[in-house]
């Protein structure tokens, strides 16, 4: 039996992009290496598009419990505070959530869509030809039309189509993580740290002439404990981290001692070290039959947070269009979109968090710079900027079709009136795409690919738009609706 699509990996990328097939009809088998779910912390939280993007899925709620998302009023950069309010729209969405979490609930969803997760089955070897990958894993072979790498930052799927991994590896610090009780002594009345180098916030990296700190209370009373030190002697990872070793780190980083313990129900998978960062792209993310996902495809300095964000939204970008050439209904090149609309991002979130890196290292040259940086930020349209960049926001897909501030973009959440809709998120969970008629023009029209969908609203953004499943605009009003069906959706169609 010939798959129709293998998955190597079922962290949340993998799992994301299994369910997106399955929405779109194909039915994917995900391999994982490992028999249980890991239960070592990883990422912390979503930041950027993709909180919107689970809203629009319906996932937002199930895994938040809230009704929908909302800006955040404020975040950081290198260090530097975000205050958002004041900019009114701004596509920075914040949900703090561990990834242990995150990978819970989209295997629960997966499951139910009917996806087959195999764990305990790791990927070895792989070769291919023009119709098929052939998959050997340590539980057999597998034939599958098409194979995603998701396999994270050591792919072995990437490896083994030869597909180059350029970029950088920074051994010039040492990250340390804990999680401990701080005594309440340690704040002030604000909520703040005082240290020799200014006050010290939750949720923000400080940095000090020795190094850079930062503190997260994602439970009652409990905080978890980062910091960044240059030019500290190498340690092996493997060697466990202790509570005096915490104590003396944060010693030297903030110029002060913090009063702390350890917590009854003490977690030793968060305690964590580790010597530089990675930053990395892949050349391409497709070779034949194989593609690239996630860690796989980009790995980067973990600051900021945009991991997920990143990952996220290369398998819905991935996802739709995958299953039109399982399907059978893609248009020619289409699959080729998913690299030429995704590597650029990646790129962009190497240069980000490389940036960041460096205005958070220690040295007087930096300091000068993020003298200047602060000043920048206060004003309005570099903090819009910068919040833009990280959530994903800045860089535009190409499309050729006549112009439109909307073409390219992500469409927004416009509140609408139609048949019991009350905003485009509730229309994009199906995972089809929908040409949004806001005048009656399109009255009539039909397409196997794409929903019709007429709505009123108070003011809209064009006279009718077309929504890809991933939530970007295909077409927004005027001229080019039957070229732009034919670029993105090939199937038949009445306009």
């Amino acid at each position: 039996m010939t798959e129709d699509v293998v998955i190597a990996g079922a962290g949340p990328n993998g799992l994301f992009l299994a369910c997106e097939l399955r929405l779109a009809g194909v039915k994917p088998v995900v391999l994982e290496r490992l028999p249980e779910p890991p239960s070592t912390p990883k990422a912390n939280g979503l930041v950027g598009r993709v909180v919107q993007l689970l809203d629009y899925r319906g996932l937002y709620q199930r895994i938040s419990g809230a009704g929908k998302p909302s800006p955040a009023p404020g975040y950081q950069f290198a260090g530097f505070p975000l205050e958002l309010r004041s900019l009114g729209d701004h596509p920075l969405y914040v949900l703090p959530l561990p990834q242990r979490t995150l990978e819970a609930r989209l295997t629960e969803y997966a499951l139910e869509l009917g996806v087959e997760i195999r764990r305990g089955q790791e990927l070895v070897s792989l070769s291919q030809d023009e119709d098929k990958v052939v998959v050997e894993t340590n539980d057999g072979t597998l034939e599958t039309r098409y194979l995603v790498g998701a396999d994270g930052g050591h792919s072995v799927v990437r490896k083994q189509v030869g597909i180059g991994f350029p970029g950088t590896s920074d051994d010039s610090f040492t990250s340390v993580q804990g999680r401990v009780l701080l005594d309440p002594s340690a704040f002030t009345t604000g909520g703040e740290i005082e240290t020799p180098d200014g006050p010290v916030r939750p949720f923000q990296w400080h940095r000090s002439p020795r190094g850079a700190f930062a503190l997260a209370p994602f439970e009652p009373g409990v905080f978890r404990v980062s910091l960044l030190e240059w030019g500290r002697p190498a340690v092996s990872e493997d060697i466990p981290v202790t509570l005096d070793e915490l104590r003396a780190a944060v010693r030297r980083v903030l110029g002060r001692d913090l009063p702390m313990s350890l917590p009854e129900d003490d977690d030793p998978l968060v305690w964590r070290r580790r010597t530089g960062s990675n930053a990395r792209q892949a050349e391409r993310y497709r070779e034949g039959r194989v593609l690239l996902l996630g860690d796989a495809a980009h790995v980067h300095p973990a600051v900021g947070g945009p991991g997920l964000n990143l990952g996220l939204q290369d398998a819905v970008n991935l996802g739709w269009k995958l299953a039109a050439e399982v399907r059978g209904w893609a248009p020619p090149g289409l699959l080729d979109t998913y690299e030429s609309e995704r590597l650029p991002l990646g790129r962009r979130v190497l240069l980000h968090t490389q940036a960041q890196m460096t205005l958070l290292s220690p040295g007087e040259e930096v300091g000068s710079v993020r003298a200047l940086f602060g000043e920048l930020l206060d004003e309005s349209v570099v903090r819009q900027r910068i919040a833009e960049m990280l959530a994903g926001a800045d860089v535009r897909y190409d499309l050729t079709a006549p112009a439109h501030p909307l073409l390219g973009r992500w469409m927004p959440d416009v509140p609408l009136r139609a048949d019991g809709v009350t905003r485009v998120a509730e229309l994009m969970r199906s995972g089809r795409a929908v040409l949004l008629d806001f005048t009656g023009a399109h009255d009539g029209f039909e397409h196997e690919q794409v929903d019709y969908v007429r709505a009123e609203t108070a003011e809209p953004p064009a006279d009718a738009v077309l929504i890809r499943p991933d939530g970007y605009v295909a077409w927004a009003g005027g001229d080019g609706l039957t070229e732009a069906l034919g670029q993105w959706f090939r199937m038949s169609e009445k306009v």
